[in-house]
């Protein structure tokens, strides 16, 4: 099949493999993120299935008593009590375990060293200062920073492109006036507005989230502005006005097409800056709830404990190496659209 037979998608994603950087990256990158969306089956303090004495279990769904696998007291089943473990791995009883056996949010009080403990058999990537688990941490926040910042580039990326693509198509007093808006709107400080709402409300991802999509859209805007005053002179646009098209038909089924290219090749770099935004916003304690995972807040733990190297290390890594993966595959998509590749 020969290159002028293929289509402008077939052609871009063929140069998109192309970059074996960015593809490696972007393989890489989906498995950690698919990996992360199932942490609860990857780290967890409960068993996935259980059978005690000849009844099924789904401890992991339905929180059940200690006295039903043989304990004295009604409250709920600590899974990592020794005497729990022994009940249910005697006999024909059976239980199948996370790879690790801890949460998030799970202290261990059996942990053979003082907190934070470094690695060990029992605790891989050692706890943190709380006897939490830092592999389960970094599990569980790596998920949380990347959801955020998928959320926050969908949210930005429909601000953007609206707000460009009014402002281009229509230009004149309408592009004049949103222009003044969006150098009075950016003007406003962030971080201020960040502290007197965290001395306001409890912090929340919803707030955080909130208020910095308020913010996070106007870059995009630019350029989507400048793809729209570029595309609406070209002939094709002219045709559709005399064929008695509308403008929200002309803008949906013909100029926004046409002007997607560098919204889709800023897609992984608003994320990398989404996901560094609340990075640094957690690690200064203006971001998620301290019971919320996150990987700003392992580093502000490691920063309080520079002698538990375990702590810091591993986080700088997950964090530089998401963002890495992020960058390049920013770059082979930039590479991948530019029309002038072969």
């Amino acid at each position: 099949m020969s290159a002028s037979s293929l289509s402008p998608g077939r052609r871009a994603w063929l140069r998109f493999r192309r970059n074996r950087r960015g593809f490696v990256s972007l393989w890489i990158f989906s498995i950690a993120f698919v990996l992360s969306l199932g942490a609860e089956l990857l780290s967890n303090d409960r068993p996935i299935i259980a059978r005690y004495n000849g009844a099924w279990y789904l401890p992991m769904l339905t929180d059940y008593p200690e006295t039903t696998f043989g304990g004295d007291f009604r409250t709920s089943t600590d899974y990592l009590d020794p005497f729990i473990r022994w009940q249910l791995d005697k006999g024909v009883n059976f239980a199948l375990w996370p790879p690790n056996d801890y949460r998030f949010d799970t202290i261990n009080y059996f942990a053979p060293s003082p907190n934070p403990a470094p690695p060990s058999r029992v605790n891989l990537l050692g706890t943190d200062d709380r006897g939490r688990d830092v592999l389960a941490r970094l599990l569980y926040g790596f998920r949380i920073s990347v959801l955020f910042g998928l959320a926050l580039t969908v949210l930005g990326v429909l601000v953007g492109v609206l707000a460009g693509a009014v402002q281009g198509y229509f230009g004149g007093r309408t592009d004049l006036a949103l222009q003044r808006f969006i150098e009075v709107w950016s003007s406003v400080p962030e971080l201020y507005l960040l502290l007197i709402l965290a001395s306001i409300f409890q912090p929340s991802i919803w707030i955080l989230l909130g208020i910095l999509a308020i913010f996070g859209w106007m870059g995009l805007s630019d350029y989507v502005r400048a793809e729209f005053l570029r595309n609406r002179t070209l002939e094709y646009v002219t045709a559709a006005r005399a064929l008695g098209l509308s403008d929200a038909q002309i803008i949906w089924r013909h100029v926004l097409p046409n002007s997607m290219t560098p919204v889709i090749a800023f897609l992984p770099f608003r994320m990398s800056a989404a996901i560094v935004a609340l990075t640094s916003l957690d690690f200064l304690g203006l971001g998620v709830p301290q019971s919320t995972p996150s990987l700003g807040a392992l580093l502000a733990q490691g920063k309080a404990n520079l002698d538990a190297w375990w702590i810091s290390l591993p986080t700088f890594g997950v964090l530089v190496g998401t963002l890495m993966l992020l960058i390049f595959i920013g770059e082979a998509l930039r590479d991948a659209l530019d029309t002038r590749q072969g």
